[in-house]
């Protein structure tokens, strides 16, 4: 079973290794019915996983993803911690259409998340990105409120830089950040890393195999479906593939003389970057789940990370996102 780990100082206490759901409604093409994606989800609490993260933004405009996480996690709701995200609106279709995070529209997720949950509190509620048109003092406050009705127990904030940090953190203590962290993605280190740590905000690691990158099964950019978010990543194309391809190869190799894979050694080195930091690794296949869940098994020597540092000293070639979708952190 996964050893536990505290996230912030309001008593936020998970799995040392969370499931992400997003794959199994949104943004990665399809693969696995309903019934397989709840039988990974019930499969990973079998394993010891407490965190589970959903968001708005993954449901397509009818719910599809917070409800199959309610669905699935109805028989021990009371066992894990559900966590869930507010911020955009949408247009018919369920496509985000620009940020929203109105107080009247955090008040509206809320709802319809608590009942396509089929819970009567949601755990952690993050912002999803900040937004430029309310203050986040404002949304601060608005969660505050309803962690003070009981519909939330504790605050989130994704993607967000330091200095919305503070100014969130004054209002509403921020429990926990979650923001892109993989060997292949190491932005978070300079400045938001740091200030998490002196708020005594936990971290939780989305994209921690750097969206597919460090499982050495990769393909070029344009083998995806049309649908993929690879398709279009900068990291997935020309030059930038290739060099990429280059790394993992070197990583694999690594990898292969300590005995795992290489989805494991990119677990495992978050793992080691702090006990404060959670990683929540995306699956849709129990395999992969149960080899994601060993890297918490693996220790990493000093060689180790030395070795890591050299073949990836900056991470990955290419930005994370094309060009006008990066977050802008302030």
């Amino acid at each position: 079973m996964l050893k536990h780990r505290t996230l912030g100082q309001q008593g936020l206490e998970v799995g040392e290794i969370g499931l992400g759901t997003m794959g199994m409604t949104a943004f990665y093409g399809s693969g696995g019915s309903k019934d397989e994606h709840i039988g990974v989800i019930r499969g990973a609490h079998d394993l010891g996983v407490t965190l589970f993260d959903t968001a708005e933004l993954y449901n397509r405009g009818n719910g599809s993803n917070e409800m199959l996480l309610g669905e699935a996690v109805k028989p021990f709701r009371d066992e894990v911690v559900i966590a869930t995200k507010f911020g955009f609106r949408y247009d018919d279709q369920g496509n985000s259409v620009g940020p929203d995070s109105s107080p009247a529209r955090i008040r509206q997720v809320a709802e319809n998340s608590l009942r396509y949950l089929q819970t009567d509190v949601i755990d952690v509620f993050y912002q999803h990105r900040p937004d430029p048109n309310v203050p986040v003092e404002d949304v601060a406050g608005t969660v505050k409120e309803l962690i003070d009705e009981g519909k939330v127990r504790y605050f989130g904030l994704s993607e967000s830089g330091p200095e919305t940090l503070r100014r969130a953190h004054a209002v509403q203590p921020v429990s926990v950040l979650q923001t892109e962290y993989s060997i292949f993605e190491r932005e978070v280190q300079d400045a938001v890393l740091p200030t998490v740590r002196e708020l005594g905000i936990g971290f939780v690691a989305y994209s921690p195999l750097g969206r597919g990158f460090l499982t050495s099964a990769v393909k070029p950019a344009d083998q995806y479906d049309e649908g993929d978010f690879r398709r279009h990543s900068p990291r997935w194309q020309g030059e930038n593939f290739e060099k990429n391809k280059r790394a993992i190869d070197q990583l694999s190799e690594l990898a292969s003389e300590k005995g795992i894979t290489p989805a494991q050694l990119a677990l495992a080195w978050l793992l080691s970057q702090g006990d404060d930091i959670v990683p929540i690794p995306g699956t849709r296949s129990i395999k992969r789940l149960q080899e994601n869940l060993g890297a918490a098994d693996v220790t990493l020597s000093q060689d180790d990370l030395d070795r890591i540092h050299a073949i990836v000293p900056d991470g990955a070639y290419g930005p994370r996102y094309a060009e006008g979708r990066v977050p802008v952190w302030v």
